[in-house]
């Protein structure tokens, strides 16, 4: 065995030590539905200028929004309640000194101006003039200052910076047009006066407070200025300060004041019941799926679960390490991801035991070594495409969009490592000795397999059928969107608003039980929590007053006297704005899929592929129409995840389809070439697919309600992506060859040998 292959085994295990420790040194972040955490309900006040109407109250919950985000807390809601009051969620905020200063930080007025410094003055001497003002500075003094020059509005950004290698800490300010040209005259009238004339400060004011008033430096010269439309404050702030003061400001004034009328922590959204259940599914689906992939690919297969395991170390790592916050559908996501990362595997097998077969005399060594090097390309085109689509979720997107763009990162880049790390070493050191070399068969690498056998003996002519594909295909989406037009959508709390309703009963009861008693009354989509202002707390969608009479009559039963603390109408917490960022950040990733697919195969490629997801996607939203299934937060999750699954098959084919184009001579048919490179991935498909869907079949059953409905959206989306790689996206590439063909002419490559293999890789 060699030295090279040992010294990348202690390197991946030094690696999965170092994830150990980061797993137990640093705890997570979990989100609401986990942990729970802290709920703020503010009013907002109007003045006769800016009344507190409805309009007005969403200009400001946007403001709130960013400052929210500014805290680091993912995964947090922001809602308007009622007609002038905004609730406000943080999970992981449990305590109630944190529950208190997120309180301030939030709701702040926060209102920043820019003012010309007049003279200094008296503490409590009275300003010359009717518009200005005297106020203590930064710098110990009294200063009388003018009116205000420069509105917060004016100022387009603020972050919390180190200049040239200080230690000091400063706040670079960011101007819009017209602030950077006020900034330029004012700093340029100061550079006028002498240095320590109190004329030659500028006074920046936060709610009535001077926080800095720094002297314009000498080097800029009199009614030039400081232009370029930036600037720092300076203070001796240190790091912490800083931050906090550039949160402030980048979340800008808030358009009405807010009083906070209530705070409360909560408990989690979900019971323990089903958070176990759902573990206790991914578990038992990831225990399936490893033996499942050691029935089939026997030693190798085995070697590649002992990878799978390390996945989900990577994945905690990674996701504990960037400070990213944990949520069940998360939770989920990750088992999700270990179907990709069993893709990358089963492509790897699949093409070894292609180059075992042919040259068996060549070793189990090379035959691996050749799978790694021609699966390469169809294993990095498939996640590069999943991570554009993340990556734009996550600077497009907002709130839970944002979140599952950072989830869906962290699990594509595990699984990668996973597979193309972890799961080669290993198996290098699974067929690289003696005994397994006298006895190939037990690696699992020196046959087709049943499948393929079976297909290469049949040669099955699909694409001689693409007409019929196509109208199945048609059928099916006329039948999705006629229930999208006829049922309509069930849309869920998140994307209508609905009703918060606080109970206190009598006797001692779980919110298990408080959960089960507001399912008995019908509503088993409803949000049940526990709360320190009253005993459970129940959201839902807009509901009758008879209805809500049903809730509390299922909750007597089981908790005695029940008594109703509040009732508050809410708004929607995927609002306008955040659906149109959803919408947005899917448009962009399509474009830029389709793009990436242009540049790395053809653009009819990428036009291809990314029609059999559109296709995909709303196949499963007009199933979920016609059973009236709601349309959530979590369905979200499960069609971003479908867009994902879907190209991700689809690459695999036309990566084959590209290899056998490329390698074909001059009279040889691309519809030919198309069949046999389907059929040739039709064993894949089969491994990965089952590999996926005993997870997701582990989580449909045994994940509870909560999951139930995310589970059967992506096996529905897992089987129509699969049907869609072959008989939608192949046939529709085959239809555009004619017209608009792709090039015989490959890229030249140079190939390198591994150490002491003399194989390619």
């Amino acid at each position: 065995m060699s030295r090279g292959v040992w010294i990348r085994f202690f390197l991946v295990l030094g690696l999965l030590v170092g994830c150990v420790a980061l797993a137990i040194n640093v705890k997570p972040n979990l989100g609401l539905d986990l942990k729970g955490g802290a709920q703020f309900v503010f009013e907002a006040d109007g003045t006769e200028q800016t009344p507190a109407t409805a309009e007005n109250v969403d200009k400001t919950l946007q403001v709130l929004r960013g400052r929210v985000d500014a805290l680091g807390v993912a995964e947090s809601t922001v809602i308007r309640q009622g007609e002038n009051r905004i609730l406000v969620e943080l999970p992981g905020v449990t305590s109630d000194e944190e529950a208190q200063e997120a309180e301030e930080r939030i709701g702040s007025t926060a209102k920043l101006t820019i003012h010309e410094v007049l003279n200094t003055a008296q503490p409590d001497a009275e300003p010359s003039k009717k518009d200005n003002l005297v106020l203590p500075s930064d710098q110990g003094d009294t200063l009388e200052v003018g009116p205000t020059v420069i509105q917060g509005d004016e100022i387009t950004g603020a972050s919390a910076v180190q200049r040239d290698q200080s230690v000091e800490w400063v706040v670079a300010i960011d101007f819009s047009g017209k602030g950077g040209d006020t900034w330029a005259d004012i700093t340029g009238k100061a550079a006028c006066n002498p240095s320590g004339d109190p004329k030659r400060r500028i006074a920046i004011v936060l709610d009535g407070e001077i926080i800095s008033s720094p002297e314009v430096n000498t080097g800029v010269g009199c009614e030039v200025g400081i232009r370029g439309g930036s600037t720092d404050i300076t203070g001796s702030f240190t790091s912490e300060d800083a931050k906090d003061l550039a949160a402030l400001i980048q979340g800008g004034a808030l358009p009405l004041e807010l009083t906070a009328i209530s705070d409360r922590l909560v408990g989690p959204s979900l019971g323990a019941a089903a958070i176990d259940a759902s573990i206790e599914a991914g578990i038992i689906g990831i225990a399936l799926t490893g033996l499942f992939i050691i029935i089939v690919y026997r030693l190798v297969g085995f070697a590649a679960t002992i990878a799978l395991a390390s996945y989900a170390l990577l994945a905690y790592a990674m996701l504990v390490g960037l400070g990213s916050t944990l949520t069940l559908p998360g939770l989920a996501g990750f088992v999700l991801a270990i179907g990709m990362a069993i893709d990358a595997n089963v492509l790897v097998f699949e093409r070894a035991r292609e180059e075992y077969v042919a040259y068996p005399s060549a070793g189990l060594r090379r035959a691996l070594a050749v799978g790694f090097n021609k699966a390469w390309s169809a294993i990095i085109d498939s996640n590069v495409t999943t991570l554009l689509a993340a990556g734009l979720l996550f600077f497009l997107g907002s709130g839970p969009i944002k979140g599952f763009g950072v989830t869906l990162t962290i699990g594509v880049i595990a699984s990668m490592v996973s597979a193309l790390i972890i799961a080669r070493v290993l198996c290098d050191l699974a067929v690289a000795n003696k005994p397994i070399a006298r006895r190939p068969a037990i690696s699992g690498l020196s046959h087709l397999g049943r499948v393929r056998t079976w297909l290469d003996r049949k040669d099955p002519q699909l694409m001689k059928h693409r007409r019929t594909w196509l109208g199945i295909s048609a059928a099916a989406l006329v039948v999705a969107v006629a229930g999208i037009a006829t049922q309509g959508l069930q849309l869920g709390v998140e994307f209508t608003g609905g009703r918060q309703l606080d109970y206190s009963v009598s006797k001692d009861i779980s919110v298990d039980q408080a959960r089960e008693a507001v399912a008995e009354a019908g509503f088993p989509e409803a949000v049940v929590q526990t709360a320190d202002t009253a005993d459970f707390t129940v959201r839902t969608g807009t509901i009758s007053n008879e209805e809500e009479q049903q809730i509390e009559a299922e909750l007597e039963k089981v908790g005695g006297e029940v008594d109703k603390v509040d009732d508050q109408q809410i708004g929607a917490a995927l609002g306008e704005q955040l659906r149109n960022n959803a919408i947005i950040a899917f448009g962009v990733a399509f474009l830029a899929q389709l793009l990436y697919l242009a540049i790395r195969f053809k653009w009819t490629f990428g036009l291809a592929a990314v029609l059999a997801m559109a296709h995909d996607v709303i196949l499963v939203v007009g199933l979920f129409a016609w059973l009236q299934k709601p349309i959530d937060g979590i369905f979200l999750a499960a069609a971003m995840t479908i867009v994902g699954l879907s190209v991700n098959d689809t690459v695999v084919v036309f990566d084959r389809i590209r290899e056998r184009w490329w390698a074909s001579k001059p009279d040889d048919d691309f519809m030919d070439i198309s069949n046999k490179a389907a059929v040739e991935t039709i064993p894949r498909t089969v491994n990965t697919g089952l590999g996926a869907m005993f997870i997701l079949a582990a989580l449909a059953v045994l994940g509870g309600d909560s999951l139930q409905d995310f589970a059967i959206a992506l096996l529905v989306g897992l089987v129509v992506g699969t049907f869609s790689s072959v008989y939608v996206a192949t046939p529709l590439l085959t239809y555009m060859q004619p017209k608009w063909p792709m090039s015989r002419v490959k890229k030249e490559r140079v190939e390198r040998a591994p150490e002491d293999s003399g194989a390619v890789v």
